[in-house]
């Protein structure tokens, strides 16, 4: 099968001489436009590669939050063991312990056993009262010096349960009940 141009070539209605101008024109014509797509700027786009380079940055986001997770899991795994190494090393013995101390814990009221000096101690606000998970069994209470429960307050707030602090208690002129007298012996 013979293209166009030598059928109609073959057939008289064109000669050679128009057949080589329209040959030199067409390709004048794809020359001028491949500049011009050039010089525009315009490229063709692979849509295989921009699917890879969709995928890959896909990827590298997810990995980018998959690492920051990991970092903050490290983060928050360190910052417990600080603490519970501050309250291993700085709990206050209470072997001896022989009056019970109630104090409430998750809406729960819980109890320990303490001795008188650890009780003034405790309400005078030089003692705080902080919780530590065992062995992933449950959770033990202890007594930490003041600052050391600020020291763990400050990693993690959660751990601190009874903060007596000097300064929150209100002051005489302010409170209605200064006039009575509250017992020595008076436990909840």
């Amino acid at each position: 099968m013979s293209s166009l141009q030598e059928q109609l070539l073959k057939a008289g209605l064109v000669d050679k001489n128009k057949l080589k101008m329209a040959e030199k024109e067409k390709q004048k014509r794809s020359n001028q436009s491949r500049k011009a797509a050039g010089k525009s700027g315009a490229r063709k786009v692979d849509p295989k590669k921009a699917a890879a380079e969709k995928r890959h940055a896909e990827r590298v986001a997810r990995d980018r939050a998959l690492n920051e997770k990991r970092k903050q899991a490290l983060e928050q795994k360190a910052i417990a063991a600080q603490v519970k190494q501050l309250i291993e090393t700085n709990k206050v013995d209470r072997s001896k312990g022989e009056i019970p101390y109630s104090f409430v814990y998750r809406k729960k009221i819980k109890k320990i056993f303490i001795g008188e000096t650890e009780k003034s101690l405790l309400t005078g606000g030089r003692l705080a009262i902080v919780t530590t998970v065992v062995n992933n069994e449950g959770r033990r209470f202890e007594l930490v010096p003041m600052e050391v429960a600020r020291k763990i307050a400050e990693r993690d707030a959660e751990t601190v349960i009874e903060l007596n602090d000097e300064d929150t208690t209100t002051s005489a002129e302010d409170d209605p009940y200064a006039d009575y007298k509250i017992p020595d012996d008076l436990t909840w």
